[in-house]
């Protein structure tokens, strides 16, 4: 697996747990197609991205740590990560309504000439 693509999405990781949206949405394809782990399905282009972290972060605060960097059969990274979710005053969720919990989940990218062209959330393949 290129560490080029570790150290884009590591740094990818970093922005979102900064809420530096820019940031993240300056390593994403304007094309990009992001998976809505709050709703389900998928979101599309860097203002849908935006669209959906500024509606996630306006209800709970995640943040994801990323533990190990795979590569799959097809050639994407596959980023096992601890995703822990908070509400707005810092205090662990409870009783929540949405998809976002406290959990180990997986990350699949799929990158092409440095940019993440997809993101989905579930097995590694």
């Amino acid at each position: 697996m290129p560490q080029n693509d570790v150290h884009l999405i590591k740094g990818m990781y970093d922005r979102f747990n900064a809420r530096d949206i820019d940031g993240v949405l300056a390593a994403l394809a304007d094309d990009v197609v992001w998976a809505n782990g709050m709703d389900g399905g998928h979101v599309h282009g860097h203002e849908a991205v935006r669209a959906y972290w500024t509606q996630q972060w306006a209800v709970v605060s995640p943040h994801v740590e990323p533990i190990e960097f795979r590569q799959t059969k097809d050639g994407a990274v596959a980023v096992e990560v601890i995703q822990t979710v908070f509400d707005l005053d810092g205090q662990p969720l409870s009783g929540q309504t949405h998809g976002l919990k406290d959990k180990t989940v997986m990350h699949i990218f799929r990158l092409d000439n440095d940019k993440v062209t997809r993101f989905d959330i579930g097995d590694g393949g």
